[in-house]
């Protein structure tokens, strides 16, 4: 018996309003009629795999029980390739930009605003690619006193951005099929849209309770954390540094390059020289050295001494500069991400079928019984937080969650606080790194620490435990999922505009003067907020609405649409089937 078609459950009224909430470039001239297609959101049901293993032989079942060890060996392998990966692509970013990034962030005269601080926190972690290095080079800055609590808070909110373009970056390896490009790109992008509402939110409560308030220029996060560390301004520092999975991976990617992260810190705290590299060039090592003892006899002990480093790009590293070496290591980084990629979701598309998938899929997505029910989404988050803790990185995590939203194993409303529990297991590294500082700046450190761990926790509250507001960076990322599956070349303009773009143009403004940012700025943000309240009421009440405003078709096709973007797109990216229209075959 071959393979069945995989089947999925019609979309209803409620989901397709909640799945194609759309902004001014989307509009209904764009959307296809969808009444009886399938709904794109639900979760694959598992094609069958033959037999049932009740009717099979002794020697099939060896057989299927060997060819499966091999798939999750082959599995775990990739993983760990694709883990290795990150790291590269996140040392090609650190070689490319980590000095200019550290420059920014010592610069006093931009950073004069909290605006300007969350854009620089925003671009120093996309060229970082790590929210937690960013953190801990805010933690250090503050710990010399080149910042003020007050400007590492509003940087950690830019970071807490930031963080997120890697899982956003590694849903674009599944381009290739429409429905999972929609669901992975939705799995990525819901924690973008959950980092810029928290943001939304939050800085304007930091702001206004800092400038107005009787706190003396603390803010709301400011005054919580410090009441939390006041207590803890003697105590004694407690140095500790845990790595649990850079243990593993780090034989490897030490093979191939060894940065030293301490140089972007001295560039953050101007004390380093313009043309120091940030490739290691000398090592420490344990070497065995013998000793006379007092009594005359021969001791052998083990003594630290420096030596020249021994991996792969040590050798360019010398004639070659770190942008060069930076570029290669992008796109050495970047091929082997992508195959690894496609690799591990072939893999994941052969071993997810039958009774393997289906309890799978039922175990990852269960929800606790009867009154228990709303408790699972909290469990979920602790888990995510938890296992974020033992990677110390919340890119990692959402990265490889992002390929089991796109073959239809994860669903994305499970997602969602895996990736809040995330947010808050990534401070963790910002928390150690405040515990190992010096004892005078110990309670300054651990203050900002903390306000990063706070400022998530408030995200959460505000946008996870009353369900309307849950689904609101739930539908967001609905909304782009669907976008790009209709135009994929759309998830390369957002990911260039999101995090490029947008914090580049109002870092800029910022950068001017606060009057400049306000008469600039504050009318394009009320144009969009407008903008957006029409696009919902057209979507959920439109006859509330003038006539005239019920639709967008008075506006210019460019204005209304993305289907002339697209015939330019497709016609530059001819070649390139990822950024093909909807009218291509899958």
């Amino acid at each position: 018996m071959g393979p069945a078609r995989t089947t999925v459950a019609p979309l209803d009224d409620d989901e397709r309003k909640k799945g194609n909430l759309v902004l001014s470039m989307v509009t209904p001239d764009d959307e296809k009629k969808e009444e009886d297609e399938e709904d794109p959101w639900a979760l694959v049901a598992p094609p069958s795999k033959g037999k049932d293993w009740s009717d099979m032989t002794g020697s099939e079942k060896t057989r299927d029980v060997a060819v499966i060890l091999v798939r999750v060996v082959l599995l775990f392998t990739l993983l760990y390739f694709f883990i290795c990966s990150l790291n590269f692509l996140s040392d090609a970013f650190r070689l490319l930009g980590g000095k200019a990034a550290g420059q920014a962030l010592s610069n006093n005269k931009i950073l004069n605003n909290p605006i300007s601080n969350l854009m620089m926190g925003i671009l120093a972690t996309v060229l970082l690619q790590s929210s937690s290095t960013t953190t801990s080079i805010v933690v250090t800055m503050v710990a010399s006193s080149l910042l003020n609590v007050r400007q590492a808070i509003f940087i950690i909110m830019g970071a807490n951005i930031g963080t997120s373009v890697t899982n956003t970056i590694v849903s674009v390896g599944q381009a290739g099929q429409r429905n999972e490009f929609r669901r992975a790109f939705a799995g990525a992008t819901v924690h973008d849209m959950f980092n810029w509402l928290s943001v939304m939110c939050i800085l304007p409560i930091e702001w206004i309770t800092g400038a107005f308030g009787s706190w003396k220029d603390c803010g709301l996060l400011c005054q919580v954390t410090d009441a939390m560390t006041r207590s803890l301004h003697d105590t004694e520092k407690q140095e500790t540094k845990k790595e649990m999975l850079k243990a593993l991976t780090k034989p490897l990617t030490h093979l191939i390059i060894q940065l030293d992260k301490k140089v972007i810190n001295k560039f953050a705290q101007n004390k380093a020289d313009g043309n120091e590299s940030l490739v290691k060039h000398m090592c420490k090592t344990t070497v065995p050295m013998a000793v006379m003892t007092s009594n005359g006899t021969c001791e052998l002990q083990y003594v630290q001494s420096e030596e020249h480093c021994h991996f792969l790009f040590e050798t360019l590293a010398r004639s070659w500069s770190d942008q060069a070496l930076g570029i290669l290591l992008l796109v050495l980084s970047l091929a082997v991400l992508c195959l690894c990629l496609l690799l591990i979701v072939k893999l994941l598309h052969s071993l997810l079928r039958g009774k393997i998938a289906t309890v799978l899929r039922s175990f990852v997505n269960a929800e606790f019984p009867g009154i228990f029910r709303h408790l699972t989404g909290y469990v979920a988050i602790l888990l995510g937080a938890g296992f974020t803790m033992l990677v110390q990185s919340s890119s990692i995590f959402t990265s490889a969650l992002t390929p089991l939203v796109g073959v239809g194993i994860l669903h994305l409303e499970r997602m969602y606080p895996l990736t809040l529990g995330a947010n808050i297991g990534t401070t963790f590294t910002a928390i150690l790194a405040a515990l190992a500082s010096d004892r005078n700046v110990f309670q300054k450190t651990l203050q900002v620490a903390l306000a990063h761990l706070c400022f998530n926790i408030f995200g959460i509250l505000i946008w996870y435990p009353v369900p309307a507001m849950r689904n609101v960076p739930i539908s967001l990322a609905k909304m782009l999922g669907n976008i790009t599956a209709k135009y994929r070349w759309f998830a390369f303009l957002y990911l260039v505009i999101l995090f490029m773009f947008i914090p580049g143009i109002v870092f800029g403004l910022s950068v001017a003067g606060t009057v400049v940012l306000v008469s600039v700025g504050l009318p394009l943000f009320f144009l969009f907020v407008i903008i957006a309240i029409i696009n919902i009421v057209q979507t959920k009440k439109p006859g509330v609405l003038p006539v005239k405003l019920r639709n967008w078709n008075f506006l210019p096709r460019p204005l209304r649409s993305l289907q002339p973007y697209d015939s330019m797109f497709t016609k530059l990216c001819s070649v390139c089937k990822c950024c093909v229209s909807d009218n291509d075959d899958d």
